[in-house]
């Protein structure tokens, strides 16, 4: 795996809540495919998809995109989405990343949830089966409003869900969860929504406890979401890239070899090169040099 693909939307314009494809050999310059224009576009639901994420299947190699159901464009507004927005995900699969299924709408949100928003994946080895998670706003007996916390469901091929199940909770509302593995451990790295920061734990076992690693950068950081993480090429550098809503800047790189420390460097603008198009939050593949050679031939 010595490539990269991120697949992002872009805003809340015309068309700008689909899902577009950007290819990097570095995995901090990008080249956007398509001319900068959607790769698939979603038909379902919405007709509108936000926050894309990929996840390759460790045993038949099948890569699935799930995405939030959403379209702000409509103008229906980001309370009504809150409140009463889509409770399902949009999910394509595809062997070979440019030959993908048509999109469906899988339901996995909660009775009574006001959304699902940001699904993303992870493979439990134990398991053998992939645990997605999503933030959904509900409100339960007892609460004055209703809150974003994190749900999360099993499934073997994205087509059939076990029975979704409370999987993180906070003081505040929480949205924008990422999941890394490395050595032995899972980091989590979350959003903050009342304070717009991001917040990083770690674990041994996916359903077990998460314990807090204190991030002065992360701390210092105001109006981010989004978070996403990868493995630089060198199989030492992690990659930890923030979307700078608030600013409205695209995302910001930080790159740390041990996320136990918390420890981050905020790259400058000189050391990186997100393509024309400004990113919004998306998931980041890492692929194989013939599929990198395949995407730019083929968008």
């Amino acid at each position: 795996m010595a490539a990269y693909l991120f697949a992002h939307f872009i805003g809340e314009e015309k068309n700008g809540e689909q899902i577009y494809f950007s290819v990097s050999q570095d995995g901090l310059h990008w080249t956007d495919l398509n001319n900068g224009n959607p790769v698939l576009f979603s038909q379902t639901g919405t007709c509108g998809v936000r926050d894309p994420f990929l996840v390759r299947h460790p045993q038949t190699d099948t890569v699935y995109l799930i995405a939030t159901d959403l379209r702000i464009e409509a103008g229906r507004g980001w309370k009504d989405a809150q409140e009463n927005g889509s409770r399902s995900i949009i999910v394509w699969g595809t062997e070979d990343l440019v030959h993908w299924t048509k999109e469906r709408s899988c339901e996995v949100g909660i009775p009574g949830a006001g959304d699902v928003w940001a699904p993303e994946a992870v493979f439990d080895k134990e398991k053998e089966a992939f645990l997605v998670f999503f933030a959904s706003k509900v409100k339960n007996e007892g609460d004055t409003e209703g809150k974003h916390r994190i749900y999360a469901t099993y499934t073997k091929d994205f087509q059939v869900y076990s029975e979704t199940f409370l999987y993180m909770e906070k003081e505040s509302d929480v949205i924008d969860t990422t999941i890394l593995e490395s050595k032995g451990y899972y980091y989590r790295v979350s959003k903050d929504e009342t304070y717009k920061r991001l917040i990083l734990e770690k674990t041994e076992s996916l359903t077990g406890e998460f314990v807090p690693i204190n991030s002065t950068v992360l701390a210092d950081l105001i109006g981010v979401e989004g978070p996403e993480g990868y493995l630089l090429p060198d199989g030492e550098t992690w990659c930890l890239i923030a979307d700078q809503f608030m600013a409205g800047k695209g995302y910001l790189p930080m790159l740390t070899e041990n996320l136990s420390s918390g420890d981050f460097r905020i790259l400058t603008p000189e050391e990186y090169d997100m393509g024309k198009t400004k990113k919004r939050h998306g998931g980041i593949l890492q692929i194989t040099d013939e599929e990198y050679e395949r995407l730019l031939s083929w968008f």
